[in-house]
């Protein structure tokens, strides 16, 4: 009669050995980083860049914006000169609704027309004497070579803060327009030429008083 083999459990059966549990962690750790490495995938500098978020260009803006549609609408939207500053006189807030564009809390900002008489350019303005203002309005042209403000962005009405990522973009569109202005227009400007005689204009500004007109011209002309 056989003896029954010691290392078997009752009923015949042979007990399981038990893994350790750090080949068990060993054994995940593993998979994870197979399954990592084959969902991962590795691109170039270059690559990143490109499939990131464009840069603001301003030049490329100031140039696609300027000339097909800035100055368009500025002349399409230019009020007289001398109709503007009697609306102003009598009631600002009403003038501004009337024919300005206001963003946000700023001021309004107006695109304008006239014909007057071209003064002496001093510190990048031309002082024009326009009939029809009040005593003591002064009226007077940007014409470089320092080119500020931001009337011309402003005064369109369909470019907004919105439109950019921030702040520093937006600034940069204005700065972009007005360096397209100053190409296209002032470049082949003799401003010191035109003192005392009669021009027309056509341009945009911010208020600032009723009896001070800055503007930021887009069309100087000699009127013969």
């Amino acid at each position: 009669m056989s003896t029954p083999v010691a290392s078997q459990a009752r009923g015949g059966q042979v007990p399981r050995r038990r893994i350790p549990a750090r080949w068990i962690a060993v054994a995940l750790a593993v998979a994870l980083l197979a399954a990592i490495g084959f969902s991962t995938q590795y691109r170039s500098a270059e690559s990143v860049a490109a499939a990131g978020p464009r840069r603001f260009d301003p030049a490329a803006y100031g140039a696609r914006m300027y000339e097909d549609r800035v100055v368009p609408a500025i002349e399409r939207k230019a009020v007289e000169l001398p109709v503007l500053v009697k609306a102003m006189n009598t009631d600002v807030e009403a003038a501004g609704k009337q024919y300005g564009v206001r963003h946000g809390s700023g001021p309004y900002t107006f695109a304008v027309e006239g014909v007057g008489r071209a003064g002496a350019v001093r510190s990048g303005l031309m002082h024009v004497t326009v009939p029809g203002l009040p005593p003591g309005a002064r009226v007077s042209l940007q014409v470089g070579p320092i080119i500020n403000g931001t009337a011309l962005r402003d005064a369109v009405g369909f470019i907004t803060f919105g439109q950019f990522l921030d702040q520093v973009e937006y600034a940069d569109a204005a700065t972009a327009l007005n360096d397209q202005m100053r190409e296209k227009l002032l470049r082949n400007l003799d401003a010191p030429r035109l003192e005392g005689k009669k021009i027309s204009f056509v341009g945009a500004f911010s208020f600032l008083t009723p009896s001070v007109v800055t503007i930021t011209p887009v069309s100087i002309e000699e009127i013969a």
